[in-house]
């Protein structure tokens, strides 16, 4: 085999594998870094569409696919489809997106479920006023009915126990939607730090299978 035609092959491969040795960077390093510019742009890009930064996750990918080889941009367009697809709420551009990624699991039915409600909530700023509005309504809807939930439990436990005032009733009620949501931003922070490391994982295992 040629040396030049070695070292090149060389150089595709550790640019294929520098996203695994990229990941534990922060974003700041990512940011100046010059010689892998195109993987570490995709990590951010990446980055920035699990926080729903749509607009900053596509700048991200515009500068990767820019910083890349040709044979490096299919795969960088595939990971910006997905991001992207995340970041917007489209659960179903989602699940087709990453099943295009070798590697990568397809998300399950339960977090495309929860894709759609967000979307629903907090829609994309591109989605247009009408879906915000829709959105704050359903949020408000929502929590009139978490609080009379709450209301009722404590009210009925009460009642059960002897008989509860109101203002008493209120305060446990408050109390215990406390309580409940932070159980649940503890379970939620938890199962998204494991759903990133997985991902990183993923993206990591399929650089290095490349």
């Amino acid at each position: 085999m040629p040396k030049q035609q070695r070292a090149i092959r060389i150089e595709q491969k550790s640019q294929l594998n520098a996203m695994e040795s990229l990941q534990s960077r922060s974003d700041e390093e990512l940011e100046s870094e010059t010689r892998y510019r195109a993987a570490a742009q995709a990590i951010l890009g990446a980055r920035k569409a699990e926080k729903f930064d749509a607009k900053a996750a596509r700048e991200h990918f515009q500068k990767a696919l820019a910083a890349a080889r040709p044979q490096e941009r299919m795969q960088i367009r595939r990971m910006a489809d997905a991001s992207l697809a995340l970041a917007e709420r489209r659960s179903g551009d989602l699940k087709a997106a990453t099943a295009k990624l070798p590697g990568v699991e397809v998300p399950t039915g339960r977090q495309l479920f929860g894709l759609r409600v967000l979307g629903l909530v907090a829609p994309p700023a591109s989605a247009g006023i009408l879906a915000r509005i829709r959105g704050i309504v359903i949020v408000v809807i929502a929590i009139a009915a978490i609080l009379a939930l709450a209301f009722g439990i404590v009210e009925g436990i009460g009642q059960a126990a002897g008989g509860i005032s109101l203002d008493i009733a209120i305060f446990y009620a408050l109390a215990l939607l406390v309580v409940a949501g932070g159980v649940l931003v503890f379970l939620g922070r938890r199962r998204q730090r494991a759903a990133l490391a997985k991902r990183r994982e993923d993206l990591a295992a399929r650089s290095s299978a490349r």
